[in-house]
């Protein structure tokens, strides 16, 4: 079940695990495993979520997997991919930023994920003379300007609770589990200080 509205979670994200339990006919102590978001996103929306999903696991003795959500987003177009094809995983950070990794088509991280500042120029023009590049997220309206190529393939995905699912059971196979007690999402706190080039203010 998905949701997509903004400052939703906390007066939503319990109900929906209630409706979502009823409809498939199970109860939690029926769950092998609870998987969530690790981030990056929305402050608000990833503590709420952390929070719940460690307190299902907690109570009901059951591991936690986290899955990060660029990757999980990069997921959502892996199966589509020809040849030697990139994915920019892109959300919106507010302000001139973004949150951006880069993946190959099996999901191995190209480059990491960080903050980017949106700065004049394609920053994918490597990635772009490879292969075809597909940019997906709500980060790519900021930069939507800038990217315009042949090989680039612009798509209107945003994450998916079914991506989440995929990559989470690759993790259950192989025991990939979180301490259930120091596991926190990646806010990404930590932003590179940018100076601007023209103190608006003072013009």
């Amino acid at each position: 079940m998905e949701l997509h509205q903004e400052n939703v979670h906390a007066q939503q994200l319990m109900l929906l695990v209630e409706q979502l339990m009823e409809r498939s006919g199970l109860t939690v102590d029926q769950l092998d495993a609870v998987a969530v978001s690790s981030g990056p996103g929305s402050y608000t929306g990833l503590r709420i979520g952390v929070s719940i999903a460690k307190g299902l696991a907690f109570a009901h003795d059951i591991p936690l997997i986290g899955v990060d959500t660029l990757k999980a987003l990069a997921k959502r177009v892996q199966p589509f991919l020809i040849g030697d094809a990139h994915i920019v995983s892109m959300l919106d950070a507010r302000r001139m930023e973004v949150y951006v990794a880069v993946y190959d088509k099996d999901l191995k991280v190209i480059r990491p994920l960080s903050p980017q500042v949106i700065e004049e120029g394609n920053p994918y023009l490597d990635l772009l003379e490879m292969g075809p590049v597909y940019f997906l997220g709500d980060g790519v309206g900021k930069l939507f300007h800038l990217l315009e190529h042949p090989r680039s393939m612009i798509l209107d995905l945003l994450p998916s609770a079914e991506a989440i699912g995929y990559l989470a059971f690759e993790k259950f196979v192989n025991k990939d589990f979180e301490d259930l007690a120091y596991f926190e999402p990646n806010y990404l706190k930590d932003f590179r200080v940018i100076s601007a080039k023209k103190n608006l203010l003072l013009s």
